[in-house]
């Protein structure tokens, strides 16, 4: 079994973050939403972010988070909880699976229910295309045997410009913006493009198989 100094070993990664301690819970909940909407995580409370073991109260920073899944995470967030000890120092671990249904939505800084996603040790906003996507997915649409010639013309941008933007596809394309985000969605869930996120950004290329 894995001891939580291995666990802190990996660093903040997709799947993991560091909490010294949780002053906002609707902060908080964005954090634990990205995981469900990603491939889930822990969160590693009373760690700071080199790994140095700080230590927490428990029973305070539960709290905390009950209070982030019950107010700011819709549909209400389901987790496990841990507390490690080490060198006389406790640490909670916050495990969350990944969501069956997706998205999870937290309150953003305006008050608004938005998805967030986990990428790399970020946590970030999910975009309309992805949301879509989601949706899609619940219907297992299947790739049609041939592929017409719209689409065509939007997968030869794509192959010609890899890392586009969706921006810059709207401007290459004379397609409406909106039959474009229609055929993203489905060539994403096709797997015929991949999609990319990070802070910098959303960035599409053509999937290899």
């Amino acid at each position: 079994m894995q001891s939580v100094k291995q666990l802190i070993k990996e660093g903040e990664h997709q799947q993991q973050d560091f909490k010294f301690r949780i002053d906002d819970s609707k902060k908080i909940a964005r954090t634990l939403v990205a995981f469900a909407n990603t491939e889930g995580g822990r969160l590693l409370i009373g760690v700071k972010d080199n790994g140095k073991i700080a230590g927490v109260d428990p029973t305070e920073e539960i709290h905390m988070i009950e209070a982030a899944v019950d107010m700011y995470s819709k549909p209400k967030l389901e987790f496990q909880s841990r507390v490690w000890q080490e060198d006389m120092k406790l640490v909670l671990e916050i495990s969350i699976e990944k969501a069956v249904n997706k998205p999870v939505m937290a309150l953003d800084e305006e008050g608004k229910w938005k998805a967030y996603v986990r990428r790399k040790d970020h946590t970030l906003l999910a975009n309309k295309i992805l949301l879509n996507v989601w949706k899609h997915e619940r219907f297992h649409q299947k790739k049609p045997e041939k592929i017409g010639e719209e689409e065509t013309q939007l997968l030869s941008i794509i192959s010609h410009n890899p890392g586009i933007t969706l921006s810059k596809i709207y401007r290459l394309s004379n397609l409406q913006k909106s039959h474009i985000d229609r055929l993203m969605v489905l060539f994403l869930c096709w797997d015929l493009i991949t999609m990319q996120m990070n802070e910098n950004g959303t960035f599409y290329e053509i999937q290899d198989h």
